[in-house]
């Protein structure tokens, strides 16, 4: 999952401007439970987080450098938004 910084998004000739939320909360609806997983971790993962379970490690390598996961609150936020659609969406 990439991360959308504000932007101006060309579809079919139309012009809209977008920021990150609007673009993320749209796509998280049309995800499944993997995919959900994947997007939230990816967030951790580029910040370095140590990963733990053997899925996380499989999936993105042990990571375990600086910043060790502090995320940023724009970041929590969405790690937040992530949760709120696996809870929504029953995944385990």
């Amino acid at each position: 999952m990439k991360k959308y910084g504000f932007g101006l998004l060309i579809m079919a000739g139309v012009f809209i401007f977008t920021t990150p939320q609007s673009l993320s909360a749209r796509d998280y609806r049309y995800m499944s439970c993997y995919e959900l997983w994947y997007a939230r971790n990816k967030i951790f993962a580029d910040e370095g987080y140590c990963f733990t379970t053997r899925r996380a490690i499989r999936t993105f390598g042990r990571r375990c450098y600086p910043p060790y996961g502090r995320l940023t609150r724009w970041e929590r936020d969405e790690v937040d938004l992530i949760k709120r659609w696996e809870y929504r969406k029953g995944c385990r």
